[in-house]
């Protein structure tokens, strides 16, 4: 600033004042470069900020989603394994073999047991509500979200709607018999019951009758079907989850 100075103040006393204009157009330009400049690498840290901050939701979805994806797999095994036993105990109930396989009914009765998918949705319900969600909106990514979350929500009301269904079979079974037989069958150590007065016809008998009514049944029809809808499902979730995964990887090593 000082050289300026020194410069200005000589074409001044020199009277060159076109050469003084010519000058002090020159230097009002090199003070707009240098604010232009100024500018560029301010809107370049602001937006390096906004991606750091972008990618740690991204990272958090992603880490989110491969948890859910890992959960969906117990799922889909535990549920196919269930609905296995419970295709051959509607096979044996069609072809009236049922006390010829009443430990395979005995075990069938997991199809009474509530599983629900519980996703992780944090980091996704995050980025909605922050000012980074736009930087998204419209995008492949965007899109991959909006269908695995609409797919949460339709497994969601399955689940739901068959362990409800699930809970009022059983509590009208409970209605209809004493299942103090065979709780004491399925929880208590056979030495132990070999000690009692009842005998084993009776707990097999009590559990025959039980298998045998019709909200026992219906249940476990359902579930010989329903499940397989469950299932791919959860499969299709994770398909999602993987497309996820993969374009969030895109975007955070860019």
């Amino acid at each position: 600033m000082k050289v300026f100075r020194r410069i200005r103040h000589k074409l001044i006393l020199d009277n060159k004042k076109t050469q003084y204009l010519k000058y002090a157009l020159g230097e009002i330009i090199l003070v707009v470069i240098g604010i232009l400049i100024a500018l560029q690498i301010n809107n370049w840290n602001q937006s390096n900020k906004d991606k750091n901050s972008l990618n740690e939701y991204l990272i958090k979805i992603k880490s989110h989603t491969t948890e859910d994806i890992e959960q969906l797999e117990e799922l889909s095994n535990g549920r196919k394994k269930i609905a296995d036993l419970c295709k051959k105990a509607r096979n044996s109930i069609l072809n009236k073999t049922e006390k010829d396989n009443l430990f395979l009914f005995k075990i069938s009765g997991a199809a009474f047991v509530d599983f629900y998918f519980k996703p992780n949705s944090g980091g996704y319900e995050s980025l909605k509500n922050s000012e980074f969600y736009g930087k998204i909106n419209n995008t492949k990514l965007d899109s991959l979200l909006a269908k695995y979350h609409s797919l949460v929500d339709r497994i969601a009301e399955n689940e739901r709607s068959y362990n409800q269904y699930t809970v009022h079979q059983e509590n009208f079974l409970d209605t209809q018999i004493d299942r103090s037989l065979i709780l004491a069958s399925a929880f208590m150590p056979l030495d132990s019951l070999t000690t009692k007065v009842t005998l084993q016809s009776e707990y097999d008998q009590e559990f025959i009758d039980y298998t045998a009514k019709p909200a026992y049944r219906n249940v476990i029809s359902l579930a010989a079907w329903q499940f397989d809808t469950m299932i791919e499902q959860y499969q299709k979730l994770t398909e999602l989850g993987h497309l996820i995964i993969e374009d969030i990887d895109k975007i955070t090593e860019e």
